[in-house]
C-alpha cells in the first residue's frame, strides 16, 4: 500500500510540472501579399520556441503557438521588425523595410491599392 501511494504522488508531482507550457497568442503584423506570409511566418518561426505561426493576408493577424519557458513575444516581433514588417505599434527600421521586395511595399498606398485590385480580379496570389 505505502509503494502505491508513492507511486501515486509522484505521478500527481509530474502532471502538475508536465502541464502545458505553450502559448497561444496573436497579433497584427503590416504585409500584403503571398511573400509577406511567408517571410513572416518563416522570421516567427525561427524564434526558438516558437511551434506555429500563420499570418493571414487580408487581416494582418499572426496567430502564434509559442513555448512561453524559451521565447516571448517581444523575441518574436524583434525577428519580424528585422525583415522589414511592422508589428502591432512597432515600426520596422527604414532599412529593413527598404530591403523588401517592391510589391511587398506595404506601406506605399500604390502597391496596396495594386494588391487589392488583384483580389477584385480574383487572381488568387495574394
Amino acid at each position: 500500500m505505502k509503494n502505491v501511494l508513492t507511486v501515486l504522488v509522484l505521478l500527481v508531482t509530474t502532471i502538475t510540472f508536465a502541464q502545458n507550457k505553450n502559448a497561444r497568442a496573436s497579433m497584427e503584423v503590416d504585409g500584403v501579399c503571398g511573400m509577406c506570409k511567408e517571410r513572416i511566418e518563416k522570421a516567427s518561426i525561427k524564434t526558438k520556441g516558437v511551434k506555429s505561426a500563420i499570418w493571414d493576408v487580408k487581416t494582418h493577424e499572426l496567430q502564434l503557438i509559442y513555448n512561453e519557458k524559451k521565447t516571448d513575444l517581444s523575441s518574436i516581433k524583434e525577428n519580424i521588425l528585422a525583415v522589414g514588417h511592422d508589428v502591432e505599434d512597432l515600426r520596422a527600421t527604414d532599412k529593413a523595410y527598404n530591403s523588401l521586395h517592391d510589391c511587398c511595399r506595404y506601406r506605399d498606398e500604390a502597391i496596396i491599392d495594386d494588391h487589392k485590385k488583384d483580389e477584385d480580379n480574383g487572381d488568387g496570389q495574394n
